[in-house]
């Protein structure tokens, strides 16, 4: 039985961090050739593609994570990645990206990694991968917050804790994007 693509894909950045140590390439080039890859070799489409593109964010951070990797990095690789490899596919640019951004901010949670640095690095990548495939990029930076969002939510009501810890951690990206400097614009 071959690897899944949680396995592939961790095991892919990896593998291209330890000899390259750019973590954003690495995570780019292993999560948008193996979602082509898989979706060609077994037609993945609606849940499966979901699930698909939801494993490849949490690997991806696992990996990044496993060798030291920048979580940030990693998380802005994971959204690009994803846009590139569900573009011939059915499965809409914003659905990518949402998806994509909540499997990251969990699989971050999931290290005990920085969420405020993953959650900035999937906001960059939503941008930049908006850029290259040619959707609207206000849209993209809308369907990144939803899937930060939506993680956060599910963080709080599982792990029990407060809102506020959730909030201070990530109270860096705000701030970031609220003063101009992300360059999305």
């Amino acid at each position: 039985m071959g690897k899944s693509i949680f396995e592939s894909i961790k095991d892919g950045v990896i593998g291209t961090i330890s000899g390259t140590g750019d973590v954003a390439s690495a995570v780019v080039d292993t999560v948008s050739g193996t979602l082509t890859h898989t979706i060609k070799g077994t037609s993945a489409v609606g849940t499966s593609l979901i699930e698909a593109v939801s494993d490849v964010g949490r690997a991806a951070i696992r990996g990044a994570s496993d060798v030291g990797g920048d979580v940030g990095a990693a998380a802005k690789g994971a959204v690009i990645g994803a846009l590139r490899g569900t573009k011939e596919t059915s499965m809409e640019a914003a659905d990518a990206i949402k998806t994509t951004v909540s499997s990251v901010i969990r699989g971050t949670s999931d290290v005990a990694g920085d969420i405020g640095k993953a959650a900035e690095g999937a906001i960059q990548g939503a941008i930049t991968g908006a850029k290259e495939v040619g959707l609207n990029v206000t849209d993209a930076t809308a369907a990144a917050a939803n899937g930060i969002l939506k993680s956060a939510s599910e963080i709080i009501s599982s792990t029990g804790k407060t809102g506020s810890a959730f909030i201070e951690s990530s109270s860096g990206v705000m701030f970031y994007y609220s003063s101009g400097r992300s360059g999305g614009r």
